[in-house]
């Protein structure tokens, strides 16, 4: 069987193309970023009573040699969700978005009732105490941590 020589440069080039294709899902399909030094501990959401907004809590510890940079939050029950502070100015109490929030190498940082938090609105459904919330940090570069949070009464600290 006799091949043109322009036949089988074309059927090179097919197979060149389709090689870099699947080099190319290939790539992306690998995490963005080496696995993060952050871990997440003591995570809690504040059940607030028939309300359609939470805050959810817990300890973040940079125990790598890089800082970490949590760029956002995601939620399946929130239609939003953000790193917030809330801070005491001239006797008012203030809250403002907090993102991103960086971790330096070595540190922790705690998210907690009276300071940083992350702030879920537009909830799905009223939360009931003990129930278990999946919450999603995003990190920058594309990395992503779970994270599961128990629902507290309204009054827990």
């Amino acid at each position: 069987m006799r091949v043109s020589r322009s036949a089988l440069l074309l059927a090179i080039a097919h197979a060149l193309l389709l090689a870099a294709a699947v080099l190319g899902v290939a790539a992306r399909a690998q995490p963005a970023t080496a696995p993060s030094a952050l871990t997440v501990t003591d995570a809690w959401v504040r059940a607030i009573p028939g309300g359609a907004v939470a805050a959810a809590y817990m300890h973040l510890h940079n125990g790598g040699g890089q800082p970490v940079r949590v760029i956002g939050v995601r939620s399946a029950i929130a239609a939003h969700a953000m790193i917030h502070e809330t801070r005491l100015e001239n006797g008012l109490s203030t809250m403002r978005a907090h993102e991103p929030l960086d971790v330096a190498p070595g540190a922790s940082v705690e998210l907690r009732p009276g300071g940083l938090h992350v702030m879920l609105t537009d909830l799905s459904h009223t939360l009931a105490v003990g129930e278990q919330v999946s919450l999603e940090l995003l990190l920058d570069g594309g990395g992503r941590i779970g994270v599961r949070a128990r629902v507290r009464p309204a009054g827990a600290e």
